[in-house]
């Protein structure tokens, strides 16, 4: 969990304060997994015992659902009852140390520069599709100049992989030539739209059922763990 320095004029003592990181999930190009992807890492963060907050942007509210599913028994994450455009832009409560940001498909003009200039880290979700690829590659390209100079990172996940096909070669080749960090490549399963009717994450789960969904979120995870 991140942490701070600071001076507490009260004590008279150099004190420590949890601060906030924020995850925002970005594809304009709609289907490519964002919701999923969103509350997975949503779920990830609160596993760790992080005070979480999950932003729904989109208007089809699929992260609030999950949310609304999800059992009291399971560590805690918020959400706001506020219209779409207005989570891009709300601030969260002070207890919050990870706020997770589920964008809608086309985003972009004031709304994608606003969300992307508050947040520590985009991540992109990519299909392996060509029409996924083309869309995806020139996001980047539109990446690299809202961040440029900026210290917002932006990572790339491979998303709904089938090793055995062409298309997941072909994708895998793609990411390997671009000057972007790819953090993971997830296969498709059936896990996750199970999860979604339960509110649950892959780190709510006995890892033995899903050990090789695991495996491929140890990347991941350690890519966030560094945020």
């Amino acid at each position: 969990m991140t942490r701070k320095l600071i001076w507490d004029a009260r004590s008279g003592k150099i004190a420590q304060r949890l601060y906030m990181k924020i995850v925002t999930v970005i594809n304009p190009k709609g289907g490519s997994g964002k919701s999923t992807l969103s509350t997975q890492i949503a779920g990830y963060f609160a596993s760790r015992g992080h005070k979480v907050m999950l932003g729904d942007a989109d208007a089809q509210q699929s992260s609030k659902y999950w949310l609304s599913q999800r059992p009291s028994s399971l560590p805690l994450i918020k959400t706001w009852d506020y219209q779409a455009d207005l989570v891009l832009t709300a601030k969260p409560p002070p207890e919050i140390t990870r706020l997770v940001i589920d964008t809608p498909g086309a985003l972009d003009g004031w709304r994608l520069r606003e969300v992307v200039a508050r947040s520590n880290l985009v991540v992109v979700p990519i299909l392996p599709s060509a029409f996924d690829v083309q869309a995806t590659k020139a996001f980047l390209t539109t990446l690299a100049d809202l961040t440029k100079g900026k210290e917002t990172q932006v990572a790339v996940i491979g998303n709904r992989i089938d090793a055995r096909t062409l298309s997941g070669d072909k994708l895998k080749a793609f990411l390997t030539s671009i000057d972007v960090p790819v953090i993971g490549y997830l296969r498709d399963t059936q896990y996750y739209l199970h999860m979604v009717e339960h509110g649950l994450s892959m780190f709510d789960i006995s890892a033995s059922k899903i050990e090789k969904d695991l495996m491929q979120w140890q990347s991941i995870c350690a890519y966030l763990d560094n945020l």
